[in-house]
């Protein structure tokens, strides 16, 4: 092979790359990189359930519990 030859088979390669390093910055990136590792640490992740009418029935507490305005004491 001539030097011609292994000149235009590097620039065809470069070419290649160039044209194609979105799509392999998209797959093999920092960014995929972060994506994976939070897919990861998702899957560890567990959904609980609990009681909601207890949670409304606390919150409903609460709620009743806080200090209150009447509009005669703004004037």
């Amino acid at each position: 092979m001539s030097w011609v030859s292994i000149a235009l088979l590097a620039a065809a390669v470069l070419i290649l790359v160039g044209a194609e390093w979105p799509r392999l910055e998209e797959r093999f990136g920092a960014q995929a990189r972060r994506q994976r590792e939070r897919a990861r640490r998702k899957q560890n992740l567990r959904l609980l359930h609990s009681d909601t009418d207890e949670f409304a029935a606390s919150v409903e507490r609460d709620l009743s519990q806080l200090p209150t305005i009447d509009e005669r004491d703004l004037r």
